[in-house]
Order: structure tokens, then sequence, then C-alpha cells
């Protein structure tokens, strides 16, 4: 089988015990390859293996994040869209963002530059759409901070809640927070 046929159970791994701590044992058990097959598939270890899901994840988040802030719409309906798919990408709450654990720990140095690069197409991506809705730069720009900041917190304390409703009520008001009014940050 290819190795993006492992892609989904390596961010199930990744995302559960984090880079360190999805050891080669782990992975290979729960591939069902023996680490012989497992560098076979991925010969620069478990840092590509990482990498190919970083790549999966790119792949997708362009495919649904970024096209839904593309499509057709007032910025009120592509954020919405842009919310329900990060609904389904974490599960509505269940799933924490391997972006983050992937910059805890020894994979920061690894992976940081590719999950900046991630993190600022995203945010550039939710900024541009406010622009678009007539909202100036400065704080179209604040504002896609912020709602990147508003997920990620809200996956983390979902998480430490063990409650998800925490990560879908920031999804459900989300929307209309960006579009509010013009008001400008001090």
């Amino acid at each position: 089988m290819p190795k993006e046929t492992y892609i989904p159970c390596l961010l199930r791994l990744f995302r559960q015990y984090g880079y360190d701590g999805a050891t080669i044992t782990k992975i290979s058990e729960a591939t069902g390859l023996g680490k012989a097959s497992l560098y076979h598939h991925f010969p620069g270890g478990k840092d590509e293996m990482v990498k190919t899901v970083l790549d999966y994840i790119q792949q997708w988040l362009g495919q649904n994040i970024l096209s839904a802030l593309q499509s057709e719409g007032d910025a009120l309906l592509r954020l919405r869209r842009m919310c329900d798919r990060l609904n389904e990408l974490y599960e509505g709450g269940e799933q924490p963002c391997l972006f983050a654990i992937l910059l805890l720990g020894s994979a920061r140095d690894v992976f940081h530059d590719q999950v900046k690069a991630l993190f600022r197409t995203w945010i550039d991506a939710i900024s541009d759409v406010l622009i678009g809705a007539g909202i100036s730069r400065k704080l179209a720009s604040h504002r896609g901070e912020d709602a990147v900041i508003m997920i990620q917190g809200a996956l983390i304390l979902s998480q430490g809640l063990d409650d998800p409703s925490v990560f879908q009520r920031v999804i459900r008001r989300l929307p209309e927070d960006l579009c509010r009014g013009k008001v400008s940050y001090h």
C-alpha cells in the first residue's frame, strides 16, 4: 500500500501522543507495519511521517478552509463555511490541533517553519475576507489572528475540560464576531 494510506492513523497517533510520545513501536502497532516496513515507506523515519501528515493537512486546508474562504458569498457565509469545515476537521472539538502539538517538545525546531507558514496562510485568508467586507487591513489582520487564537484556545480548553461544547460554541459565534462593526483595537 502507498504511504498515504497510513496518514489517518499517523494523524490520530500524533494528535494523541505528540511527536515525542508517538514512538516507532506505537506507530508500528497502530499501522500494523513492522519497523522495517515503516522505514521502507518512510525512510526519513518519524520526521518524514510527520512531514507527510503536515503535507496532507496543508492540502486539506487548501481544499476545504481556503476554498471556503475564497468561495462565492458574503463574508459571513464564507466564514461560516470555514467554521463548518473546522468542526469536521476537529470532530466537533473532540480532536486537538496537530499544529499546537508540534510546537511543543523536540518537534518544534523541526516543524516550526512549516506550521508557521500554515498559520500565516490561514490568518491571511481570513483577513482577506474581512478586508473584502470593508474592514480596514490592520483590523482585519488582528481579527484573523484573533480567529485562530479563539479556535486554538477553544480546542485546548475543550481537551482540558473534556467538553467539546466549548469549541462548538466558539465555532458557532466566530463568524459573527469577526464581521461585527468596524471597531478598532487599541
